[in-house]
């Protein structure tokens, strides 16, 4: 059974930065592509970043920029390096497989951003 825990998330001023990580357990990490998504307060969970196992990257257009999605293989663990952030990246942080996901999810990590 995959386990994810996300970490790293607080609460930072507009224009600051944040790096969160999610230790993966209970599966082969390295084979699948990963993504970190994000939930609002009243609205779905979208997807803001991706990476395949060779490392390639994508980004939804409202992280452009901003965030780095990485990974360590080894380590079964996958970050998101938040810079530049905004009010509206508040939300609770959550990676998965990516597009299809685990059945299961993490806790999630909150990251609050103050105007």
């Amino acid at each position: 059974q995959v386990q994810l825990v996300e970490s790293g998330g607080g609460l930072v001023q507009t224009g600051g930065s944040l790096r969160l990580s999610c230790a993966v357990s209970g599966s082969a990490f390295s084979i699948y592509t990963m993504g970190w998504y994000r939930q609002a307060p009243g609205k779905q969970r979208e997807l803001v970043a991706t990476i395949t196992n060779s490392g390639r990257t994508n980004y939804s257009d409202f992280v452009k920029g901003r965030f780095t999605i990485s990974r360590d293989n080894a380590k079964k663990t996958v970050y998101l390096q938040m810079n530049s952030l905004k009010p509206e990246d508040t939300a609770v942080y959550y990676c998965n497989r990516a597009p299809e996901t685990f059945v299961s999810w993490g806790q999630g990590t909150q990251v609050t951003v103050s105007s």
